[in-house]
């Protein structure tokens, strides 16, 4: 059995959920196209999260994929939320905000019974999760309607795990990765691989399929991928100039210029290292630091900074999420990316590939 068959695509291609930069419609292309397209749901309420899905059921009958965070919330430290607002004051004072009408609170929610009973109704084939697994209470209300449970992994260790708690396919998220790192085991960054080193030491230490993840933006990486042993890949950066992605116009325009060849992983946005295109954010006050309050509390305090340089056509408090090879990115259709990404003697060869299964 291949990837394919596990997930009930055509082809063995993943489109990463990102969320903050696309919706449903981006999901749907990528399904329509044969792949597996992803609905991020971890900044969506309850509301958005079952309008979302209403449009997939009415747009798609292909199989897709819903991802959510699985993060535990930090209490909040009122020191350190004024400490870091304190670093933040040069800005606040450019921009005329008073640093005190900002609320406080968290901009991502982890997975939850909220969200399980809401998905029960739509009975999503795919859920995939982020920083580890929910309880298993939470996982065996996903696992009674059959849908398949993928999870992410940056180290050996971590496939381990997720491969103990019984996932279907194990996402290795290379360091060259766009968006948050996937990592909850260890926090240390040095523990990190890029994909190419990661992808094998993952395949040799698990038997369920390995998905490659992490500066693949080209049908040659994606081949060089699945020779490795992935049984698929997972794809992110290169969808984000599709004109099915919700991409600002900034982030665009970044995208597409000279900034996205120096991306950095930084925790000023959310309080977790993410990887992004460098800012001045991240170049005046470094892009990881100790006053970021715990994910995801930082995000709060940069909110209204976004805004106002944004409304100036500024992308210098804005999250350019992004991985290091921005050069797949292109304003075509994410269908005929989609297609592109894989070529039938791709998926030829990766269904010659059937460790695991």
């Amino acid at each position: 059995m291949t990837l394919q068959d596990l997930l009930g695509t055509e082809l063995p291609l993943i489109q990463a959920p990102m969320a903050g930069v696309q919706g449903s419609a981006l999901a749907i292309a990528v399904s329509n196209a044969g792949g597996l397209g992803s609905l991020p749901c971890a900044m969506l309420l309850p509301e958005a999260m079952r309008a979302e899905l209403e449009q997939i059921r009415a747009q798609t009958a292909r199989p897709y994929n819903v991802n959510f965070f699985c993060h535990c919330l930090p209490e909040p430290d009122e020191r350190r939320e004024a400490m870091w607002r304190q670093s933040l004051g040069p800005y606040y004072r450019e921009y005329g905000i008073d640093p005190t009408t900002i609320p406080a609170g968290p901009g991502r929610r982890p997975f939850d019974a909220a969200a399980a009973n809401l998905l029960a109704e739509f009975r999503p084939p795919v859920v995939s999760f982020h920083f580890g697994l929910p309880d298993e209470a939470l996982l065996a209300r996903v696992r009674s309607w059959g849908a398949k449970v993928l999870s992410s992994a940056t180290t050996v260790e971590e496939a381990r795990w997720l491969e103990a708690r019984g996932v279907d396919a194990v996402i290795a998220q290379g360091l060259e990765a766009g968006g948050h790192r996937g990592h909850f085991l260890f926090e240390d960054l040095t523990t990190q691989l890029g994909t190419f080193a990661l992808l094998p030491q993952i395949v040799g230490a698990v038997r369920v399929p390995v998905i490659a993840a992490g500066g693949i933006a080209d049908a040659a990486g994606v081949r060089a991928a699945l020779t490795l042993g992935a049984a698929g890949v997972q794809v992110g950066t290169a969808y984000l100039l599709c004109p099915e992605a919700t991409t600002s116009k900034v982030h665009r325009d970044a995208l597409q210029g000279d900034a996205a060849r120096h991306t950095a992983l930084t925790n000023l946005y959310t309080g977790r290292p993410a990887r992004g295109i460098v800012t001045r954010l991240m170049r005046e006050r470094g892009p990881l630091s100790p006053l970021a309050p715990a994910f995801p509390l930082a995000t709060a305090a940069v909110a209204p900074l976004r805004v106002r340089a944004e409304a100036a056509g500024l992308g210098d408090f804005t999250p350019l999420w992004a991985g290091q090879n921005t050069s797949g990115c292109r304003p075509v259709p994410a269908a005929q990316l989609t297609r592109e990404l894989v070529s039938l003697a791709d998926c030829s060869s990766s269904r010659d590939n059937r460790r695991g299964l």
